[in-house]
């Protein structure tokens, strides 16, 4: 669903993602872990195109959206959900899950997006900017999902949340997969959260893939020695 291969991003001279080549399947969680400053965040922001890649394809369900701007990238199906969560404080949560609708030409909000998010249809005339840090990451996510993304990208979902919502996100992402088909790319730190969404986990370093596994392989004592180091 997602194919990256020999992706160069720069800031100026400074080379940050150095030749990265991964695939993602249909219906795979990916997790892509690393400890601060290390890519993630201009792996996913060159991925959508906010970030310009200075080589590399990146294709999308086996259309290559390197040269495309980012709303054009979203239309052929990738979402992102920024670190930070960027929602809009001004509006109410209907109105921002609504701003995501333009893409998908979707006239209401889904069912299931509510199913998934029931505190958001118990506040959908509250503004954006009066939910707590967990309420705004479940608003940016329902937000992603009504452009109806085949990939989905979400870095550091779980920065700043209380563990209650972290599992309540978890939870959320692992039932997403079972109603649609969706990649999930995920950039995160927690690794217990990871461990509860992920298929497979990357951990990136200086902008290197250095150690991939499938969940049911990880050693946790080795990716926290790469997390801590």
């Amino acid at each position: 669903m997602l194919s990256v291969s020999n992706l160069k991003v720069c800031y100026g001279q400074s080379e940050v993602i150095r030749d990265l080549n991964f695939t993602v399947p249909k219906n795979e969680t990916l997790a892509i872990m690393g400890r601060n400053g290390m890519g993630k965040t201009t792996l996913f922001k060159s991925l959508i195109g906010i970030l310009p890649s200075t080589a590399g394809e990146i294709k999308v369900d086996g259309i290559d959206v390197s040269k495309s701007e980012s709303h054009q990238r979203v239309a052929s199906g990738i979402a992102y959900v920024p670190q930070g969560r960027m929602i809009f404080p001004n509006l109410s949560v209907k109105e921002n899950i609504e701003t995501g609708m333009i893409v998908s030409k979707l006239k209401e909000i889904p069912d299931d997006i509510y199913a998934l998010f029931p505190v958001l249809r118990d506040m959908r005339n509250r503004k954006g900017g009066n939910l707590s840090g967990g309420q705004q990451q479940q608003l940016a996510i329902a937000r992603a999902l009504v452009t109806n993304p085949k990939v989905l990208l979400l870095d550091e979902p779980t920065e700043g949340i209380q563990p209650s919502i972290i599992k309540d996100i978890a939870n959320v992402l692992n039932e997403l997969k079972k109603m649609r088909d969706i990649t999930i790319i995920v950039s995160e730190q927690v690794l217990s959260f990871t461990m509860a969404i992920a298929d497979r986990i990357i951990v990136i370093d200086k902008g290197d893939f250095i150690h991939e596994d499938m969940r049911d392989k990880v050693d946790s004592e080795q990716i926290k020695k790469y997390l801590s180091v």
